[in-house]
């Protein structure tokens, strides 16, 4: 059984990013600039947030961050968003979700300018995905293709369950795999939480996309012996023991289903750490479609 380490996969995508950006400067370029936008003080938003800037520090990326309360009113984050896109020094902007809920997130989505829209949700980006265009697929759905790209895992043929069918993961991701692409070719079944067998048919999947936010929803009867699975969830679950008080717990419970695989990924340290590799390979795309 591989564990498929999001840690070493990432590692190799900011190295390669790290000579990319070394280049530029050599060349006397800038380099690759990020604008994130945080509303609020969510835990795991802030976590997320700065674990963003970190790795954008590692890759050699400029980065800005700006914070708002969670009483921001919406046209004055719209604005905000207004002039990162004019800005020609910002190559990528992201919009930490959620968001408090006196904001559409569908405006927000949308305000952003699709040619610095490095999350890939703009629905100009996913209708160029969907018909198989160049252009800036989702960060989570990017970093899993990766993950399977980096540890060789063949897809070709496979048939791949996706359980969620959020416009962040699941969608995108079931057309991905259904693609022309190297690691695409799949015949998918995309599951919801209406879908009445769902252990029948995740036990015909070689690949199991699990991305529904429900910790350790997946247990060892549902997967087939030989089966990869990614394993999207990540959840803060109380723990009174832990140190931090939570423990963080993915969709799947790794270790009843682990020895079944022939690939899993771990939570932490999976597909989390391979979601920032797709953000921040979408900002390097960006930088080289949009300057000068």
């Amino acid at each position: 059984m591989l564990v498929l380490d999001g840690k070493i996969a990432a590692a190799a995508v900011k190295a390669e990013l790290k000579t990319q950006t070394t280049a530029l400067s050599a060349a006397g370029k800038p380099a690759p600039h990020l604008a994130a936008i945080l509303i609020g003080n969510n835990g795991a938003s802030e976590t997320y947030v700065a674990s963003k800037v970190k790795n954008c520090e590692e890759t050699g990326f400029r980065s800005t961050l700006v914070r708002f309360e969670d009483s921001v009113d919406e046209a004055d984050l719209l604005q905000t968003i207004c002039l990162l896109n004019e800005n020609l020094d910002i190559d990528g902007i992201l919009v930490q979700l959620p968001l408090p809920k006196h904001i559409s997130e569908q405006k927000v989505i949308e305000a952003i300018d699709p040619r610095k829209d490095v999350d890939g949700f703009h629905p100009s980006n996913i209708g160029k995905l969907v018909q198989g265009l160049p252009t800036f697929i989702p960060a989570t759905p990017y970093g899993i293709l990766l993950l399977l790209e980096f540890f060789n895992i063949q897809t070709k043929g496979k048939h791949a369950v996706v359980i969620g069918r959020s416009n962040i993961v699941g969608r995108p991701m079931s057309i991905l795999l259904s693609s022309n692409l190297p690691q695409g070719n799949c015949t998918v079944t995309l599951c919801n939480s209406y879908t009445t067998n769902l252990t029948e048919i995740c036990q015909q999947a070689d690949i199991v996309i699990a991305a529904l936010g429900k910790p350790e929803f997946m247990q060892p009867e549902m997967i087939k012996e030989g089966a990869v699975v990614i394993d999207v969830g990540i959840t803060r679950v109380d723990d009174a023991t832990a140190k931090k008080g939570f423990r963080i717990k993915g969709d799947v419970h790794f270790e009843s289903v682990a020895p079944k695989c022939s690939a899993i990924t771990p939570v932490p340290g999976g597909v989390g750490l391979m979601t920032i590799a797709g953000l921040l390979k979408n900002t390097m795309q960006a930088y080289l479609q949009n300057r000068p």
